[in-house]
């Protein structure tokens, strides 16, 4: 039986087939449906013979994170950022953190309700100096993340995305024209990685990365989360490290973060801090000079030195600053090697905690 879908946000990424179907041009999976049919990601449908939205201006929650979160640590350390996520995902990977979102199929787990405008009042209200899209990818609710990006510049307000980075090129350009940062996982580093567990490829996310890095002026760190036993070997590790300095450079952060069993994943350890250290190891050895772990507590990991002086700039103990040793221009404070990234003359004072906030408004 066709399903009757009603409430629905037109969108322009999508071609119509001489079969009577109709692609979506979103991401890598071109979705081909019949009248009706909703793509793998649950959220964008085909409805008379067009390609919408369905969970436009719907949030799965919104609560203020610090930026440290995200994770972000060379864009404005020590700030919180009013976080959401709607339903649905465009990757199938079975060690999913947020698998209780980004999997759902049920839009009653959309509780909030909030206009573009609204969310980036509320922000502004809330003393949020950015909004992140986050919890589940903004890829797959793209026409609702744009809109709410422009309402926030208006109040000067950032725009940060968390993403996997698994999108085609021409929603790829458009979707970063109105980003001031992001954050894209790099699950792993084969293709045989990405098919097996994310039920995706790998040449769609280093395209991002390389399009973020050399097309655009978007704030951008990496993520890879360690598993054990699947992406974890010193020999994809330093091939990983290598690639990313040769496309990307030795100034954009990358965060090696721990991993704990959940969704259908639950027959891994977590992943111990020596792994991740000794991964951070391997990156710096090949030259990148912001390297992190994360989801573990490591202060030395988690903190920025410097690379001309190795002194502590910004030190860290999980998400709470506890050194700043920047210049307010974001140099280093003892040999004046100026940090890449984008810094307040001085660091938020935030810290750890999170707030889950209500919005009830559609104003």
């Amino acid at each position: 039986m066709t399903e009757v879908i009603t409430d629905i946000h037109p969108t322009k990424h999508w071609t119509k087939l001489d079969d009577g179907r109709v692609q979506c041009d979103i991401c890598p999976r071109l979705c081909k449906l019949g009248e009706g049919q909703r793509g793998f990601c649950f959220v964008r449908a085909n409805v008379g013979g067009e390609i919408v939205l369905t969970t436009y201006g719907r949030s799965s929650g919104f609560c203020i994170d610090p930026i440290e979160k995200k994770p972000l640590s060379h864009f404005l350390p020590g700030t919180p950022i009013l976080s959401f996520g709607t339903a649905g995902c465009n990757l199938g990977c079975r060690f999913c953190q947020n698998w209780d979102m980004s999997k759902s199929r049920e839009m009653d787990t959309l509780a909030d309700q909030a206009s573009p405008a609204a969310v980036a009042q509320a922000a502004k209200q809330l003393g949020c100096d950015s909004v992140a899209f986050t919890y589940n990818d903004p890829v797959i609710f793209h026409e609702y993340a744009i809109d709410v990006a422009d309402e926030c510049r208006k109040l000067g307000v950032k725009a940060v995305a968390k993403t996997a980075g698994y999108v085609c090129d021409a929603p790829r350009r458009e979707f970063y024209a109105h980003m001031d940062a992001a954050n894209v996982d790099l699950k792993g580093f084969t293709e045989k990685f990405y098919q097996k567990d994310c039920i995706g490829h790998l040449q769609p996310v280093l395209d991002t990365l390389v399009y973020l890095r050399h097309e655009t002026k978007v704030w951008f760190e990496v993520t890879t989360l360690i598993i054990p036993g699947e992406n974890d070997s010193d020999a994809e590790i330093r091939e990983m490290s290598q690639w990313f300095m040769k496309n990307l450079g030795p100034d954009v952060p990358l965060h090696f973060t721990a991993f704990h069993p959940d969704f259908k994943m639950t027959d891994k350890p977590r992943t111990p801090e020596a792994t991740l250290t000794r991964a951070r190891k391997i990156a710096m050895d090949e030259g990148l000079r912001y390297v992190y772990t994360g989801n573990v507590h490591d202060e030395d990991g988690e903190s920025t030195y410097c690379p001309g002086c190795r002194k502590k700039l910004i030190g860290r103990d999980w998400h709470t600053l506890t050194a700043w040793n920047l210049t307010a221009d974001g140099k280093c404070k003892f040999c004046a090697t100026q940090i890449p990234g984008v810094f307040n003359a001085k660091p938020g004072t935030w810290g750890a905690k999170r707030q889950p906030v209500r919005l009830n408004t559609t104003a």
